[in-house]
Order: structure tokens, then C-alpha cells, then sequence
């Protein structure tokens, strides 16, 4: 499967799949995974939350996560593994890109001070389709000007 092809395929689940487990490392060194519901923008993948959660803990001291995808109720049935880094923003953009109705049952509007957004930039997603197809996107190192 060609790089493109494999990003378009990775772009479609995540069209078809609206919720994930993200996994990070809480205190201890140990694993935690909670569903979360999945935003996103071509590659760039965000889910909002509250400030006050023990994610967002976790991830200012470990930004490293991972995101599971497929198999639940509704979606697609392909299956995305994504390794990210993860960013906690109140970028007020962002916040307004991210906001739907569904957020109401959670956060006063996108203008709620406890309402933030994660935002992974993925290093590798391992994507398997319903139909076993299978690749792995990898980010690109950006060169340098030397």
C-alpha cells in the first residue's frame, strides 16, 4: 500500500470512527485507558476534555499516549493503533474548530474555562482495514538545512 493511499485510508477511519481509547501513563509508571471521542483534521487528531482530569495530569508529565480505534458500535471495523505525543491547549481556535452540541452535556460552550483540547501529533499509526489490509505511517523527519 503507497504512503498517500495509507494516509487516505488512516483519514477515513477516523471519519468513520468517532470515539477511541486513549492510553497514558499515570503515577506509578502504570497504564490508564479511557473512550474518549475523537476530533479531527486530516492527521491532526483532538479530543476534548476537562482541565480538571487526571489526564491532563498525566500527560503534562508523560505527553506520550497511544489511541486505539475500530470495533466499536457504529464504526468502520478497520482498526487504527496510533502513537502520539500529546499537547494540552486552550488555544481559543482550536477550542471553536473542535466544539459540537455533543459537548454541551460536559462544558457550558467553547468559551468554558475548564473545557481544553488534546491535541496528538501522531509518530506512527498502524492502520488494519476490514478487509486485513494493513500498513504502518510513520512521521517523516524534517530535514535539516545542512
Amino acid at each position: 500500500m503507497d504512503n498517500k493511499q495509507l494516509e487516505n485510508d488512516i483519514i477515513k477511519a477516523l471519519d468513520d470512527n468517532k470515539f477511541g481509547s486513549l492510553g497514558t501513563i499515570e503515577a506509578g509508571n502504570k497504564p490508564k485507558v479511557r473512550y474518549m471521542a475523537v476530533f479531527h483534521d486530516g492527521l491532526n487528531i483532538y479530543l476534548a476534555t476537562d482541565r480538571k482530569t487526571h489526564k491532563v495530569a498525566e500527560l503534562k508529565e508523560n505527553p506520550n499516549a497511544c489511541l486505539l480505534l475500530g470495533f466499536e458500535a457504529g464504526g468502520s471495523k478497520d482498526q487504527l493503533e496510533i502513537e502520539a505525543t500529546v499537547e494540552v491547549t486552550k488555544d481559543e481556535a482550536l477550542r471553536s474548530k473542535v466544539w459540537s452540541k455533543e459537548l454541551e452535556k460536559w462544558f457550558q460552550g467553547p468559551d468554558d474555562p475548564d473545557y481544553v483540547i488534546l491535541e496528538l501529533t501522531p509518530t506512527r499509526i498502524q492502520f488494519t482495514g476490514k478487509n486485513k489490509e494493513h500498513g504502518v505511517w510513520e512521521k517523516q523527519a524534517v530535514a535539516s538545512g545542512k
